[in-house]
């Protein structure tokens, strides 16, 4: 199992190459020079790995920000993702440019809101990139097209398309961010782990590294390249000696056996 992936440090519960980690994270990481996050809407790069907090930072290089516009696209999660590593509550995803017919903007009003004393309004005027919506048609009496900051809960549930906003972008460590401007916020999403009780702690501290059977999914304690364990690498040893000693005490035998049909 490979515990490095450039600068990053690969550890339980995640893995890089299948039959590594827990198998409830199995193939959400791909390692092609970089880290990537991998799901059903696209790979996004991991900014960074918080194995104390339990977090995972993800960016997504298709994603529009305060210098650079790009065409809109969902979030997607896989049902498994979205319940053991999902945004975290300070994570705000921003919609930009919605029309005035937006569910978020008449039914689903309540799911916008405001973080740290922030406005969506502002990223508007403060990103060059947004700054380019000013000179849209379908504009509110303050200059600027309607935009929501919301959760990962209203994109999951609803498309951009049916949200009717043309782009978004993506704010974390927002409980921080009270009195700083757009452009010094933290753009990516912060995604929360939990980590499986599945008896790692017994495989690492006895040398080996946590991983998993391919095919059923059951914990393994991996010891070397040829010994695998069910629970540390102190148990798989104690197999490998019992064979071994197996072995040598079936050779002498087999020479007492030869020397005495040699006798006869």
């Amino acid at each position: 199992c490979r515990s490095q992936c450039g600068a990053t440090t690969i550890n339980y519960p995640f893995g890089i190459d299948d039959g590594c980690g827990a198998p409830h994270y199995r193939k959400m990481l791909n390692c092609s020079g970089d880290l990537f996050f991998q799901t059903p809407s696209g790979n996004y790069k991991v900014k960074s790995i918080d194995y104390d907090k339990e977090t995972m930072v993800i960016y997504d290089p298709s994603m529009s920000t305060c210098t650079m516009l790009q065409p809109h696209h969902d979030f997607i999660l896989s049902e498994i993702q979205s319940v053991v590593i999902p945004p975290t509550s300070d994570s705000i995803f921003a919609l930009l440019n919605c029309s005035i017919d937006s569910p978020i903007l008449n039914h689903y009003s309540s799911l916008c809101f405001n973080f740290s004393g922030h406005s969506c309004d502002e990223l508007y005027s403060a990103c060059t990139s947004f700054r380019i919506f000013h000179l849209g048609s379908n504009v509110t009496s303050g200059g600027y097209p309607p935009c929501c900051f919301t959760g990962y809960s209203t994109v999951k549930y609803m498309s951009m398309n049916i949200l009717d906003c043309s782009h978004y972008t993506t704010v974390y460590n927002t409980d921080g961010l009270k009195g700083i401007g757009p452009l010094d916020w933290a753009y990516g999403i912060k995604m929360s782990y939990s980590v499986p009780n599945s008896g790692c702690e017994r495989c690492r501290r006895s040398g080996g590294t946590c991983g998993y059977d391919t095919e059923t999914e059951m914990m393994l304690c991996i010891c070397s390249s040829f010994n695998n364990s069910t629970r540390d690498c102190a148990e798989g040893t104690v197999s490998d000696s019992k064979s071994k000693l197996g072995s040598l005490t079936l050779f002498p035998l087999l020479i007492l056996v030869v020397g005495a049909f040699a006798v006869l």
